[in-house]
């Protein structure tokens, strides 16, 4: 009988990860990164400084501050924004820095692992912005057809 070492073991598991599998972890975390502002915080947290309606943000990924991100999330509230950041800092996606000045400034950003997401979530929501016309003659026409 072979023995395996630990990081055998761990890479084993890791290759046992299927999403389609009911009881596999991964769902929690497809589940929580299809999450609209979970989408919309990586999108922004990978951004340059000017935010404005229908701007690019190309610039690259950099920190912002709590009230620059519930700015940027028109719509957020704070509870949710709270929870969202919080969930994001829990696996690991973003990091958050607290800076001891009057007030208190509190940083986020992406971390290494979140940084490997934001390209997708970037592209998911520019594909987003650039077919939503598709999208809306597709649901009108759907909704118009007869039974």
């Amino acid at each position: 009988m072979a023995t395996t070492t630990a990081a055998e073991r761990r890479a084993l598991a890791r290759a046992e990860y299927d999403a389609f599998v009911a009881a596999c972890p991964s769902r929690k975390l497809l589940d929580r990164i299809s999450d609209k502002w979970v989408a919309l915080i990586l999108s922004g947290l990978g951004s340059s400084s000017t935010h404005r309606p229908g701007s690019d943000c190309s610039g690259g990924p950099r920190a912002l501050r709590y009230s620059e991100l519930q700015r940027l999330l028109a719509g957020v509230s704070q509870k949710m924004l709270t929870q969202t950041l919080r969930s994001l800092e829990r696996d690991g996606l973003v990091s958050r820095t607290v800076t001891p000045t009057v007030p208190v400034t509190v940083t986020y950003e992406l971390t290494a692992l979140g940084l490997s997401l934001h390209g997708m979530m970037r592209g998911l929501k520019s594909w987003a912005e650039t077919h939503m016309d598709e999208v809306l003659a597709h649901r009108d026409t759907y909704d118009h057809r007869a039974p």
